[in-house]
């Protein structure tokens, strides 16, 4: 028998192989003592066997095999070439525990080998885990998953999450029962459905109280999760690729890494745990953490008409409201009229920038402001010079059903890679550019996870020959937001949707996976595009203000009014994005559906700010305590509310805090809470806290 624990401050990970079988997690929790005795660990770790079952439970291991007569989903399902299905019996081969722990094992019948790689991060207390299969000779992989982790027995439900254009990240609540609750994303990208993570809270957990276990699977390509309760009620969680997605023979597969956490401290201690490990071990930044500028996007504002003498306007508008970096979308290049033509042909329109993006470029930087640009690389239209001359480049088949009259490129072709690799750095070299909003607005015709990689070779290797641009992963919005992604860009475009009030319940269940540094939030027009609703600009501009803030609206629309208040909060961004750059962001629970509430906490703890937005009406009249988290109880805090005067004269009794700073300790803010004032629905509160 062989015996492994993980340790950090947060939590204990212990494994433990049954003579040289692959090994189960015999534990996964709170931390355990250094001297804890595993072989009494796994001595009690054994099920009971009674009438009607095998003589023995099959084991839940890191990898369940089929031919141990193990119940549910198999860890590794493949064949042979000739379509003989392999089922192997993997046995302990070494472990080395250099740096984390790397675990080996054979099957000499089938010729396979099995290798997990676990390790665990003492500063964002994130577990990595994943699997590699290899061969020594080419077989068809169905199924691999990375290590398969153990869900808690006193739970009673899982968080998985679904999603559309336009509305992201929607949580589900699903009852755990006998048998399987699996998902499986086949669009080729990450997709706006089936974002790959998943909470699994146990009994009375809420955001800020209890016990859960968080979930992430690392890849871009598209996944299947299986959340299985076998017959004898043990439950399995289960990450991998999309079934299928290896569609040619190999000798080594991979599965992406699958990122697990355990938290004492309710779905905020997952979320914090994942929005650091995004932040500080994923994320790579080209010039260091520094302020994130605040962006302007011109393309709710014209679309594909670009004028040059409108778009100067519009960037000397924006600079002067507080942007800081001007971002061309969509129709710069080829004919690109609307989205019927020229994707792929990523030369600039002559007829729109007759001495290229030169004057534009230069009149950005002109105002104070670094420059960025839109493209779409893995897409092609039928109708641009670029198909006309390789139409054997795009994927699928010519009678493909098109999305957003377009097809996507083959990326795991190298032509293909070098054909973009070559327009788009040619549009580096030759311009100023610090920023490239990286789009995929269709999911794939095929799933294939050689597109997955072939689209990462490229993003690798424009960022190794152009090491200070940024990059933003955009895909309709949020259709590709993941770690994988993660690792090669900076910011994610977390919803085509600029309705604050979508807006606020998106980012505010986002927030369970990412931080603030990557999310763009941006102010969108008074009318909004997608849902037609018009919101004041003290909402659209607070909703920007909670994540990476931005402005993609017509600055010309803007009354005196409007420009006052965007400006005011623009700068409240600016001078507090230091320390909420790296904040945790906590979302709070509050009494009252109406009101969505977050708290971002310093790093150090010193202060902290609440975002109380109310998205509906409250059915009480009077406000109700909204309790904050994580302060320190003996200690006192100084509390002011930011846009208490703003307060509508409906909202007519005589509270303190609409007109000065409150002091209270931080046992009465976490045990009572704040009551806010009375507001309209569409409204945001906004309360600053200093530690004093």
């Amino acid at each position: 028998m062989h015996h492994w624990r993980l340790d950090d401050a947060r939590q204990t990970l212990v494994l433990a192989t049954k003579g040289a079988r692959l090994p189960q997690v015999i534990y996964w929790g709170a931390p355990l003592p250094a001297d804890e005795d595993l072989e009494t660990l796994q001595a009690a770790y054994q099920l009971d066997v009674t009438g009607g079952m095998l003589d023995e439970n099959p084991d839940l291991s890191i990898c369940p095999e089929a031919s141990r007569t193990f119940p549910g989903q198999p860890g590794l399902i493949c064949r042979d070439t000739d379509g003989t299905p392999l089922l192997p019996k993997f046995c302990f081969e070494k472990a080395e525990t250099d740096g984390g722990l790397t675990l080996s094992f054979r099957d000499d019948e089938n010729r396979l080998t099995l290798t997990a790689i676990y390790a665990i991060n003492p500063q964002t207390h994130i577990i990595t885990a994943k699997h590699i299969l290899e061969a020594d000779r080419s077989i068809h992989l169905h199924w691999l998953s990375a290590p398969v982790f153990p869900a808690p027995q006193n739970a009673s439900e899982m968080i998985d999450f679904a999603g559309r254009w336009c509305g992201e990240f929607q949580l589900n609540r699903t009852a755990w029962s006998a048998g399987m609750r699996y998902r499986e994303n086949r669009t080729g990208r990450t997709g706006h459905e089936h974002f790959p993570g998943l909470i699994v809270p146990c009994e009375g957990a809420t955001n800020t109280n209890g016990e859960a276990y968080g979930f992430h699977y690392g890849w871009s390509g598209g996944h299947k999760m299986i959340a299985e309760e076998l017959p004898d009620g043990r439950r399995q969680i289960q990450f991998g690729h999309a079934a299928r997605m290896e569609t040619e023979a190999a000798t080594r597969f991979e599965t992406a890494t699958l990122y697990a956490t355990f938290s004492g401290h309710g779905l905020n201690g997952c979320a914090t745990a994942f929005q650091r490990h995004t932040r500080d071990q994923i994320v790579t930044w080209p010039k260091g953490q520094i302020a994130r500028p605040v962006h302007y996007n011109c393309w709710e504002a014209v679309y594909f008409d670009h004028k040059l003498d409108v778009l100067k306007d519009i960037a000397s508008k924006a600079a002067n409201l507080g942007a800081e970096r001007f971002v061309l979308d969509d129709g710069w290049f080829g004919r690109r009229d609307d989205d019927t033509t020229s994707l792929s042909d990523w030369q600039v329109d002559p007829r729109k920038y007759p001495d290229g993006l030169g004057p534009l470029i230069d009149h950005v930087h002109a105002e104070g402001m670094t420059f960025g640009i839109w493209f779409e690389p893995e897409m092609i239209n039928p109708d641009s010079d670029i198909h006309r001359a390789n139409p054997h480049w795009a994927l699928g088949s010519e009678d493909q059903t098109l999305g957003r009259q377009q097809k996507a490129l083959n990326m795991a072709l190298p032509e293909v890679r070098d054909f973009l690799y070559d327009r788009m750095s040619s549009i580096l070299r030759d311009h100023d550019v610090d920023y490239i909003k990286w789009d995929h607005n269709r999911v794939l015709p095929a799933p294939d996870a050689a597109q997955t990689r072939g689209s990462y070779a490229l993003i690798d290797r424009l960022r190794h020959d152009f090491p200070q641009v940024e990059i933003e992963s955009c895909a309709s919005g949020g259709g590709r937001i993941d770690m994988g992604i993660l690792k090669r860009t900076q910011r994610v475009w977390l919803s085509d949707s600029n309705d604050a009030l979508e807006r606020l319940k998106i980012q505010h269940n986002a927030a369970l996976f990412l931080p603030l540094s990557v999310t763009g939030s941006h102010v969108g027009p008074r009318k909004c595009h997608t849902s037609g609703r018009s919101i004041d600009i003290s909402m659209r501009a607070w909703v920007a203000a909670q994540r990476h803030m931005g402005f993609e609206m017509d600055p010309r629309e803007l009354d005196d009014r409007e420009e006052r208040v965007l400006r005011e909060v623009t700068s409240w961004w600016k001078a507090n994005r230091d320390w909420m750059q790296r904040a945790d962001i906590l979302r709070l629970d509050s009494a009252d559906p109406a009101v969505i509430a977050e708290q971002q906490l310093a790093e150090d703890h010193s202060r902290f700010v609440v975002f109380a937005g109310k998205a509906d009406t409250s059915a009480q009249i009077a406000p109700r305590p909204l309790r904050l988290t994580r302060l320190d109880p003996t200690a006192r805090y100084r509390i002011q509310l930011m846009n208490g005067p703003t307060a509508p004269a409906l909202s007519r009794g005589d509270q303190r805090i609409k007109t000065e700073p409150m002091e209270f300790s931080g046992a009465y803010l976490m045990n009572y809470g704040v009551t806010l004032p009375w507001n309209f629905p569409e409204t945001m509160w906004v309360l600053e806290g200093t530690k004093l």
